[in-house]
């Protein structure tokens, strides 16, 4: 197969160390996160001693200052033993980045060496019940008063919810002037009016906590502000085709995953006298996601050295998202099938996988949002305006 060169020797040799930290601190406990909802702080703070958290962060901040794929490496690892449960990615990739790019020097200092020691835990306070996609549409306010802001609102489906310490929250300042009323501060979860609902259930992605979050009265000072007021629509719009890359590579990871799991499984099953992988329908199967799931790696990686050289392209990203999560969910489809009624069980990793690939169509943009933003770069300058007839 066609062999990966994006990594060097030292990201191969950061891969074993951060696989070795996987199997010993986090597969042997998996099972029991996923009955609680949440993982334990303790686990933050272990993987920040050793590095796994905010990569990217410079020096000055308490990083590493490493490139963007030792990242990758920590997400991919993560994704190949099913540990859906540790929002790593929500922290470093997100949060960590919304603060390296638009925080003040007094916000860096204060919260970026906590993030990476894995002492604050970060979030990413967008959606709303009313407004997913749709950023613009959401409801949250900050109204000034005097000397502060005044944040009343909800949000909703909260990746790391329960344990954060610090949100970056997308508020309205000005109700009228619609992308351009988006404005982002940072909200510490400890400040008066804060209040967290429930851990949310979810079909997959179990261990992970995930809430609704609400906001009455908190009162925050204009130096919470996360950039300028007015520019957090613009700020958001940034940072989506980094956010949908992340997706990609899980997926990419997931997807090869899986068949290599099934793979083995058909090998050693056996029915009607021959393994599960002598029938050539398993052969057929298997084959067309692996040609497929090469593709979808080649084209992943591409897409991440683009994003490294600072040239990545909001559609390439939205079509790397499109295309390898519809191929992770029907990837997870067809190999529980070929795991029979033992793939419908929870103590099987293929159970667990496909549980948690339905979300991979939904977060970081829905596939309709995907299509919406390749169609309209497509037709860019091919459709005629539309002339209104004013004939009923």
């Amino acid at each position: 197969m066609i062999k990966r060169l994006i990594f060097s020797d030292e990201h191969e040799m950061w891969r074993e160390s951060v696989r070795r930290f996987i199997e010993k601190e986090i597969v042997p406990f998996h099972a029991q996160w996923e009955e609680d909802g949440i993982v334990p702080r303790e686990l933050w703070l272990k993987a920040g001693e050793a590095g796994m958290l905010c990569c990217t962060v410079a020096e000055e901040y308490g990083g590493m200052g490493l490139d963007y794929l030792f990242d990758v490496v920590v997400y991919e690892e993560l994704w190949r033993v099913g540990a859906s449960g540790p929002g790593f990615l929500i922290h470093s990739d997100l949060v960590a980045t919304y603060i390296q790019s638009f925080g003040s020097e007094e916000q860096k200092k204060h919260w970026l060496p906590k993030m990476v020691r894995g002492e604050a835990i970060g979030s990413l306070g967008m959606t709303e019940p009313h407004a997913g996609s749709d950023l613009k549409a959401i409801r949250t306010r900050a109204v000034r008063d005097g000397n502060e802001f005044v944040i009343n609102g909800q949000k909703v489906f909260i990746s790391n919810g329960q344990l954060c310490d610090v949100l970056v929250l997308a508020t309205k300042t000005d109700s009228a002037a619609g992308a351009k009323g988006v404005t982002l501060f940072l909200v510490e979860s400890d400040r008066e009016g804060f209040t967290r609902g429930k851990n949310l259930e979810k079909l997959g992605m179990k261990a992970q906590d995930t809430s609704e979050l609400f906001f009455d009265n908190i009162r925050v000072p204009p130096s919470n502000m996360l950039g300028e007021e007015g520019r957090g629509f613009a700020q958001m719009m940034t940072k989506l085709p980094q956010e949908r890359l992340a997706q990609a590579v899980r997926s990419a990871t997931v997807t090869e995953t899986v068949i290599e799991w099934t793979a083995d499984y058909t090998a050693e099953r056996m029915a009607f006298g021959q393994s599960i992988a002598d029938f050539q329908n398993t052969q057929f199967v298997l084959a067309d996601l692996k040609a497929r799931a090469v593709m979808a790696r080649v084209f992943t990686d591409k897409c991440i050295e683009l994003f490294m050289a600072g040239e990545l392209d909001p559609v390439d990203a939205a079509m790397a998202k499109m295309v390898t999560s519809e191929l992770h969910c029907e990837t997870v489809d067809k190999c529980l099938q070929l795991f029979g009624g033992w793939g419908y069980m929870w103590d099987y990793p293929i159970a667990r996988a496909y549980a948690d690939a339905r979300i991979v169509k939904i977060a970081g943009g829905s596939i309709e949002i995907m299509k919406t933003i390749i169609a309209r770069e497509m037709f860019k300058g091919r459709l005629k305006p539309r002339i209104k007839s004013d004939q009923s």
